[in-house]
């Protein structure tokens, strides 16, 4: 027997253990990870089986923030079966009605969707750190940030110059984002940063009430960090264009709500966080396709060069917008055609 076909007799016994065995199977649209969903329907039941095999994919974490955004009165899938060791949950189903789905569908609703989404964040924010943010929940730190910002000089930069950059480029780099603008970043009170906060991983949960009418997902990467991160991550959107004045509204709702708070140092890292995970980005989607075959998310990445580019007047990101103009000009901001002809990435 094939490991696959192993693998998918532990699924189903799993299922059987906890009374989805003779469900009704669906198989759904995948994300950018290895993970796989389903949806199960029985007896006019319906239910979410997770795949994600070890030791690529970890459900721990899934669990644990699940159950912590639970108990803070936020609407995350209820874990209903869970098995670590095999890799497999079966969730509450929140149906299809991804914000994405509904702004397609309704473009209409655009603004409450998105005062809604600003609002949970608010809910979130407005507890205490000890309350909002899991003990012993690891921290969005400078080194964390910086990992993430080499995946542009990790990848995107070898995909569209065809070889790997020099050691002094790299310096440059780390220097750039380590030593200036990381540097720049607040010391406001840190929230738990749930980081993948965007329209793809958000639900329109029916009867849902207030804020429990947007349901969560794909928050299993959680830290503890900025509470820029995650309004800036809505409103700067990999995957889709906001109107500016929809964004400068929300950002406004959101302060509003905390009218003690420092607006300025909440802008200083909105800015500093956005430009860092623009590149960040930028990286990830080249090394979908040149790594894992995944080319769709190639088609996002002159909408996040354009975001990255708004935001690198910020003073602290001076040495980034001098590097980016030295090692990877606007002529080299393209779609990345060695990764798009498949030959990958020079390690």
């Amino acid at each position: 027997m094939t490991a696959d076909g192993e693998r998918q007799d532990r699924l189903r016994a799993f299922l059987a253990r906890h009374g989805w065995g003779d469900a009704r199977r669906s198989p759904l649209a995948g994300d950018a990870s290895f993970r796989r969903y389903e949806r199960l329907e029985r007896d006019g039941r319906r239910a979410m089986l997770m795949d994600a095999p070890p030791p690529k994919e970890d459900v721990r974490p899934f669990v644990a923030a699940a159950r912590h955004l639970h108990a803070l009165g936020l609407a995350a899938p209820e874990v209903l079966a869970e098995d670590a060791e095999l890799g497999a949950l079966i969730l509450e189903d929140f149906g299809d009605a991804t914000f994405t789905r509904v702004l397609a569908e309704r473009p209409a609703e655009e603004r409450a969707l998105y005062q809604l989404a600003t609002d949970v964040l608010v809910r979130l924010h407005g507890l205490a750190p000890a309350q909002a943010v899991p003990k012993g929940l690891a921290p969005y730190d400078h080194k964390r940030l910086l990992d993430e910002a080499m995946l542009l000089f990790d990848w995107y930069y070898p995909a569209v110059l065809g070889a790997r950059p020099s050691v002094e480029a790299q310096r440059d780099y780390v220097r750039a984002w380590l030593g200036a603008a990381f540097m720049g970043l607040s010391d406001l009170p840190p929230t738990l940063v749930l980081r993948d906060f965007h329209v793809d991983n958000l639900m329109v949960r029916v009867g849902g009430e207030g804020i429990g009418r947007c349901g969560l997902l794909d928050f299993q990467d959680a830290l503890e960090g900025p509470r820029a991160y995650d309004l800036m991550s809505l409103l700067e959107d990999a995957r889709r264009d906001i109107d500016p004045e929809l964004a400068a509204a929300m950002t406004g709702r959101y302060l509003a709500a905390f009218p003690g708070l420092d607006r300025a140092k909440f802008l200083d890292d909105f800015a500093i966080l956005a430009a860092q995970r623009h590149a960040k980005v930028i990286g990830i989607f080249t090394r979908l396709l040149a790594r894992d075959g995944k080319p769709d998310y190639l088609v996002h990445i002159p909408r996040v060069w354009r975001l990255l580019e708004r935001r690198l007047d910020h003073p602290a990101l001076a040495g980034v917008r001098d590097w980016l103009a030295r090692h990877l000009p606007p002529a080299n901001r393209v779609v990345p055609a060695r990764a798009l002809a498949g030959k990958g990435v020079p390690r």
